[in-house]
């Protein structure tokens, strides 16, 4: 299987990615891009100084100049590219998958996501017939630090003294300790920290909050200690999941809602985006607070572009990703913290308080069904349901007045992914058994 994905450059260490492919990688940016400086970061996967060094080398042999920003989270090193003017970024990371496996993430001037059809398939393309010859003159590595500067650009989005809550935070031993520990304390709170030294083994559990398993520790800390909020990250920190003071899951498409409610508070009319597995509930809540929804797809290549061509403020993906205008349409996981703690602190409620409004329908969860022709398939479901309102931004999306559902194949395996939501949970239950029927029929 390819290493050159829809929306990264990811695979296992030692296996199908190693130093020699990702120094032509390193390369053939170089090549198709044309930058003169990038920024490039790490996070602290075992193999990730050596493919750090084989990176930088690729770049630095075509020509361009680096600018090492070190061990950071993913969007910092977005926000290195943007705030300093940079002509491109890259980040030896692979997000929440297991230790073994590490990747690239790359973006273009101002933090523009390079995607399959942007820019991924094509390097991967190139790297097996880059020229022999090199330029003349090599490109520099200059070193820079960009915590402090992210942390208070960050903390710029606050616009009111929070009360003093007791937060509990997992990091999972991932890259996002160190900047997780120190925005909190900056906001005043009461932290209690999981998991903050870094390994990049992943010791305790992998650094992905969307397992519910690997909420455990973190439901348990938050029960233990009175927290008023629990919140999990992946492990380039570019996602960011919560916890209620009940040590429940809170799912992220309502959290979703929530800012979408806050933002829209300030600025009435703007857009919000949220991906097509997302509740009903979001669409609602963005009507209300005067606001203009839109779903968009999923990937965050694909949401980001939706977001600058139709002008959208704010997006979000069930996935834990949320997306902000301000910080050029990329994550910001620190304004979205900061927007939940101000509703708790103006409105004086818990999150679960602030959350149940919210949790009105009824959700199956998204569930994988094997399938070889997942095209057909598709066409055959948006047959048996032409009664019903049927679009395919994103696979297709069937929707009825009191339930709807939406069924889109996976990128890289035979599968085709179910989500569906009805009023109540007896109609809920008796749909999902009727669509996963005709799937796997």
């Amino acid at each position: 299987m390819s290493i050159f994905k829809a929306y990264d450059i990811r695979g296992i260490y030692k296996e199908t990615i190693d130093e020699g492919i990702v120094y032509k990688i390193g390369r053939a940016y170089v090549l198709k891009f044309r930058p003169k400086k990038v920024t490039v970061g790490r996070d602290v996967r075992v193999s990730s100084p050596s493919l750090f060094k084989a990176l930088v080398k690729g770049i630095t042999d075509q020509g361009c100049n680096v600018v090492d920003i070190g061990i950071v989270t993913t969007p910092m090193m977005y926000f290195s590219v943007w705030n300093y003017g940079h002509e491109g970024g890259l980040m030896i990371s692979a997000s929440h998958n297991p230790p073994e496996y590490n990747g690239i993430k790359m973006v273009r001037k101002d933090a523009v996501p390079i995607g399959g059809e942007t820019g991924i398939y094509e390097i991967g393309e190139m790297v097996s017939r880059l020229p022999d010859k090199l330029p003349g003159k090599k490109g520099k590595v200059e070193k820079l630090n960009v915590m402090d500067s992210y942390i208070a650009h960050s903390l710029s989005y606050l616009k009111k003294k929070l009360k003093k809550f007791r937060v509990v935070t997992d990091t999972a031993n991932a890259v996002g300790g160190p900047t997780a520990s120190k925005f909190f304390k900056k906001l005043g709170l009461e932290l209690i920290h999981l998991f903050p030294e870094l390994d990049g083994n992943f010791p305790n559990h992998e650094a992905n909050p969307l397992k519910e398993e690997n909420l455990n520790d973190l439901k348990e800390a938050v029960l233990k200690n009175k927290a008023d909020i629990g919140i999990a990250f992946d492990g380039d920190a570019d996602r960011c999941a919560f916890v209620d003071e009940k040590g429940n899951t809170v799912q992220s498409d309502m959290i979703i809602g929530l800012v979408a409610k806050a933002i829209l508070a300030k600025e009435p009319g703007r857009k919000i985006l949220y991906d097509v597995r997302c509740s009903r509930a979001v669409e609602d809540i963005i009507k209300i607070s005067n606001g203009v929804p839109g779903r968009c797809m999923v990937g965050h290549s694909l949401v980001k572009a939706q977001m600058k061509r139709e002008k959208a403020k704010f997006a979000g993906e069930l996935s834990s990703h949320f997306y902000l205008e301000d910080e050029h349409y990329a994550e910001a996981p620190f304004f979205v913290i900061i927007k939940v703690l101000e509703m708790m602190t103006e409105e004086n409620k818990k999150l679960s308080e602030l959350v149940a409004p919210l949790r009105k329908y009824f959700q199956s969860g998204e569930i994988n069904s094997q399938v070889e022709d997942k095209e057909r398939k598709m066409r055959e479901i948006a047959e048996r349901f032409s009664d019903a309102e049927v679009t395919w931004l994103d696979g297709v999306t069937v929707e009825y007045g009191s339930w709807w559902f939406n069924v889109r194949p996976s990128n890289t395996e035979p599968y085709l992914r179910l989500n569906l939501e009805a009023d109540t949970k007896k109609l809920m239950e008796k749909k999902r058994e009727e669509i996963l029927s005709i799937i796997r029929s």
